[in-house]
C-alpha cells in the first residue's frame, strides 16, 4: 500500500499556516465579511487562509490538483487535494470557536477517487484531528503528543447521542418526519454543527451524527477520520464516502438503523 504519510505531515504544515492566518483575524473587530452568491457569508480570513494552503502546495506538490471552497479546481490528475479554510464561517464572524480548517488528499484508483489523507485543525478550540489511510486517526497538538482515536461500542439508539446541524436543512430535504423520530428513539440529541460532531463520533463522544446538505469539502477530511477511527460514513442513501451531497456518520454498529430512519417517506 502506497506510504501518505509524507502527505500526513505536509497537511500538518498547511494547518498550521492556516491557524496562523485565522486566529490573527478570529474576533476582530474590522474584519471584513462578504456574501457569496449562494447567501452564505465569506470572510477575508477564509479567503487568505485557502490562498496560504494552495501556495504551498504550488511549492510542495505542484503535480496535484486543488480543489477549494472559495477558488474552485486548480490542475487535474490523479492526486487533489480539498481545502476548506474555514468550516463554520457563520460561527467564526460571530467570535463562536467552533470552526476549523479542513485538508484532505484524495487518490484516484480502480474505485474512483479515494481519500487517503484527512486533517481537522480547530485553533480556537486548541484541537487538531487526523488520519492516514491504513494508519488510524489520532488527535492532539503534534504527530509526536497524539492519542489514538476509536468509535464508540453504542449498539442501541436508545442508548445512543445523537449531533446534527440544525432543523431547516431537514425540513428543506422532506427529510423532517424521520429525523424527528431518530431523535425522539435516541437517548441524547445535540445540535454541535459543522465538523465538531463527525469528530466526536471518532473519538467515541459521540455515536451518530448526519446533515442533509453538504458539499465535498465539507465531507473529505471527516471521512477519512471517521474511517480510520472504525466508523462508517455514507451519503443518506447508504452509499460510502463523501459524494453524495450529504452525510451520515456512526460507529458503524448504528449505521443501518439511522438511514433507515432518515430514509422514511
Amino acid at each position: 500500500m502506497p506510504d501518505f504519510n509524507d502527505d500526513l505531515r505536509l497537511a500538518h504544515i498547511l494547518a498550521d499556516a492556516a491557524d496562523a492566518a485565522t486566529m490573527e483575524r478570529f474576533k476582530s473587530l474590522d474584519l471584513k465579511v462578504e456574501t457569496k452568491p449562494d447567501m452564505t457569508p465569506v470572510s477575508e480570513a477564509d479567503k487568505r487562509a485557502e490562498e496560504l494552503i494552495r501556495s504551498q502546495l504550488g511549492r510542495a506538490r505542484p503535480r496535484d490538483a486543488v480543489l477549494g471552497e472559495e477558488y474552485g479546481t486548480e490542475g487535474s490528475g490523479p492526486r487533489r487535494w480539498i481545502v476548506d479554510p474555514i468550516d463554520g464561517t457563520k460561527n467564526y464572524v460571530r467570535g463562536v470557536p467552533v470552526w476549523a480548517t479542513l485538508i484532505a488528499l484524495m487518490v484516484r484508483g480502480e474505485g474512483g477517487d479515494e481519500g487517503v489523507v484527512g486533517l481537522v485543525s480547530a485553533p480556537a478550540l486548541g484541537r487538531r484531528w487526523w488520519a492516514v489511510k491504513g494508519g488510524g486517526a489520532y488527535t492532539g497538538r503534534s504527530l509526536t503528543s497524539a492519542t489514538r482515536l476509536r468509535v464508540s461500542q453504542v449498539s442501541r439508539l436508545a442508548d445512543a447521542s445523537f449531533a446534527y446541524s440544525s432543523l431547516s436543512g431537514w425540513e428543506e430535504q422532506g427529510r423532517l418526519d424521520g429525523f424527528l423520530d431518530l431523535t425522539r428513539s435516541c437517548w441524547r440529541t445535540r445540535a454541535y454543527g459543522d465538523f465538531w460532531p463527525y469528530m466526536m463520533v471518532a473519538e467515541g463522544a459521540v455515536d451518530i451524527c448526519a446533515e442533509p446538505e453538504l458539499s465535498l469539502w465539507d465531507m473529505a477530511a471527516n471521512e477519512v477520520i471517521v474511517r480510520e477511527a472504525g466508523g462508517r460514513f455514507t451519503s443518506l442513501d447508504g452509499t460510502p464516502g463523501p459524494y453524495g451531497g450529504n452525510a451520515a456518520a456512526s460507529n458503524g454498529l448504528l449505521h443501518e438503523e439511522t438511514l433507515a430512519f432518515l430514509n422514511r417517506p
